[in-house]
């Protein structure tokens, strides 16, 4: 495989596992909006995800093996693009060529997986023990009360809310960009480049609201 073939297999791979995230991230707000408007629905949902063997055996292993895909081969093209261009400009004004989120994508998504790893302490990591270490019967009540609970502490929603607006500037030129890797220029490119602007607006947004929501309510 020439350098060039290896290179667009890597943005390829790189933009396939963005997709993926960017499916998942949509599917994951959605059960999580329903604590806002029904308690006893969010529970239902909970539990369904957490204990239904599809989602535990092969969506979870799965969605962890994409999350590791994707900053390992974010962090490989970066270090590839370094390597490209050796010699530093003398006046380089990266603001007049390209966004700031362009530019800092390895700092933005270093960011989100520090949050990731937060967020997978608060919730995943305890729901865990909870279910095969502790082995507690079942509750499937339990599920509201103790996402409310995570969201109590000021200084973790402050965490959460700046995650959240990184995360939007990651994808509002990581979803965006991800079609013209994947070769996706045509007479929709426009229309797809536009959905991508506004998911990269709207669900960040949508998890911030909801973590304040909780945090003022609660």
């Amino acid at each position: 495989m020439s350098g060039r073939t290896s290179s667009i297999a890597r943005k390829v791979v790189m933009a396939l596992s963005g997709l993926f995230l960017v499916l998942f991230l949509a599917m994951h707000f959605s059960m999580n909006l329903t604590s806002v408007f029904s308690e006893d629905v969010f529970n239902q949902i909970s539990h369904f995800m957490g204990y239904n063997p599809l989602v535990q055996l092969l969506m979870q292993p799965v969605l962890i093996a994409g999350v590791i895909v994707h900053f390992v081969m974010g962090i490989v093209l970066e270090l590839k693009n370094k390597k490209a261009r050796p010699v530093a400009y003398k006046n380089y004004n990266g603001s007049a060529n390209a966004a700031w989120a362009s530019r800092n994508m390895i700092l933005s998504g270093a960011v989100i997986l520090a949050f990731l790893v937060l967020h997978m302490s608060d919730f995943w990591l305890p729901e865990m023990v909870y279910k095969y270490v502790a082995a507690h019967p079942e509750d499937p009540t339990r599920y509201y009360h103790e996402t409310v609970e995570k969201f109590h502490h000021p200084v973790r929603v402050g965490l959460y809310v700046v995650s959240f607006v990184l995360l939007g500037l990651h994808l509002y030129h990581g979803f965006a960009s991800s079609f013209q890797s994947m070769g996706w220029n045509n007479k929709y490119s426009k229309a797809l480049t536009g959905f991508a602007k506004a998911y990269a607006i709207v669900i960040p947004l949508g998890f911030i609201f909801i973590a304040l929501f909780h945090h003022f309510n609660s």
